[in-house]
């Protein structure tokens, strides 16, 4: 039997989606792409992902059956290093909750509250 990554895919649910998706192409420099949600209950737009990679897809998520907000899961983004998403945060409307600091061998984090009110981190090995 092949084991599986913990996570399979994520969705991280917003209030205002255009709004939510500004943020997240502006401070990840990367463009969001339309989904259409099989149930048709939602509205989605996914990040870029090659399923046949390492790590989880995922997409922002619009639907009457989720909130965003603080909570207990925070995901963290891949990035080359967090210093220069992190310098976009403010300009595209989020907070920085917690600038770069070191998690040692496992490189560099930053903590970060989405327009949606959704806690977000980014990672790095520099």
């Amino acid at each position: 039997m092949t084991k599986m990554n913990a996570v399979g895919w994520f969705d991280i649910y917003v209030d205002d989606l255009n709004r939510a998706v500004k943020f997240y192409e502006t401070v990840l420099g990367q463009k969001l792409e339309e989904m259409v949600d099989p149930t048709g209950q939602s509205q989605m737009m996914s990040f870029p992902a090659d399923m046949g990679n390492y790590g989880a897809g995922g997409a922002l998520t619009k639907s009457a059956h989720a909130s965003p907000g603080i909570g207990g899961t925070i995901i963290y983004f891949s990035v080359e290093d967090t210093a220069g998403p992190e310098a976009r945060v403010a300009k595209a409307g989020g907070v920085v909750a917690r600038p770069k600091f070191s998690i040692g061998e496992f490189g560099w984090i930053t903590l970060c509250q989405d327009t949606e009110g959704n806690m977000f981190g980014l990672n790095s090995m520099k």
